[in-house]
């Protein structure tokens, strides 16, 4: 029975390497000390849920349909997601307020248009 790889120790929780690989087919053997990609360091569930993420191309109203989860859940385990796979989260609201106040600041834009961009937030 063929298992999927699991990518953290179940006893102390440290990360795993694979020592021995091999050929099903001609029975070649390969022993070192071999990574997993980072999609191996993911829970069942966040697998899971990247797998529906790509289905569903990034299309939230799709993933929150299709598993039955609201808008903020999506952006939340989208969240999680990329913190395992050790990626920087970009966040574009913040950018936009930032340049906003930074903008107003420097009186490059009026209070109004400030608060228009802000409202569309």
């Amino acid at each position: 029975m063929k298992k999927n790889i699991i990518g953290y120790c179940p006893i102390c929780k440290e990360k795993l390497i694979v020592k021995t690989l091999k050929c099903t087919h001609c029975d070649t053997e390969i022993t070192g000390e071999f990574t997993l990609n980072p999609f191996d360091y993911l829970s069942r569930e966040q697998l899971d849920f990247a797998l529906v993420f790509i289905k569903n191309q990034g299309n939230i109203k799709m993933i929150e349909k299709e598993l039955g989860i609201s808008y903020p859940t999506v952006k939340k385990n989208i969240e999680d997601l990329c913190l395992s796979l050790n990626m920087k989260i970009e966040n574009e609201d913040e950018d936009l307020r930032e340049k906003t106040k930074r903008m107003l600041k420097n009186k490059e834009i009026t209070f109004e248009e400030a608060e228009r961009i802000l409202g569309e937030l």
